[in-house]
């Protein structure tokens, strides 16, 4: 029986939502930490860093558009925008897709990978400082699970994981 049809919602424990909410501070400060260590370093948002980095380890550097989008979890408005800033830097281009001429590829520049090989070190300190560093090694292991439990349970059935690339 769904929970709609059952007619009361099946509420969260006291131990689910004092989890919930731990979640949901921490995945907070950890988002905002990330995004001022990246503007602060770097001169970038965080979601830009994400970017970068997915066009970095793409095949040639590229990445349809919408394949973009979609990994990123971001509408392809926004990635429009974001991607208009970045050519802007000259950090990244559009070009025509030779397998779709109405579709679109984002290439990652010369340029764009040196800014990201010149922004990893601070990001990668930054995420160890706030979270391995905090963890047990039995803990980040744990941490790996749920996340991945949580993602598998996501995910549309079939889609690609890029982040396990």
């Amino acid at each position: 029986m769904s929970i709609e049809s059952a007619g009361e919602p099946r509420w969260l424990s006291d131990e689910e939502q004092y989890a919930w909410q731990c979640y949901l501070h921490a995945t907070t400060l950890l988002e905002d930490h990330l995004d001022r260590q990246l503007q602060r370093d770097a001169g970038m948002p965080h979601v830009y860093y994400g970017l970068l980095v997915q066009l970095s380890r793409a095949p040639r550097r590229r990445l349809r558009m919408t394949e973009l989008a979609q990994n990123a979890k971001i509408t392809r408005s926004r990635l429009s925008h974001a991607i208009a800033r970045l050519e802007k830097y000259g950090w990244v281009h559009r070009e025509e897709c030779a397998s779709d001429k109405r579709g679109q590829n984002a290439h990652l520049t010369d340029e764009g990978m040196r800014v990201l090989e010149k922004a990893a070190p601070g990001h990668v300190a930054a995420v160890r400082a706030a979270i391995f560093d905090r963890l047990s090694p039995e803990q980040i292991a744990q941490l790996a699970d749920i996340c991945r439990v949580m993602a598998d349970g996501l995910q549309p059935e079939g889609a690609d994981l890029p982040w396990l690339r």
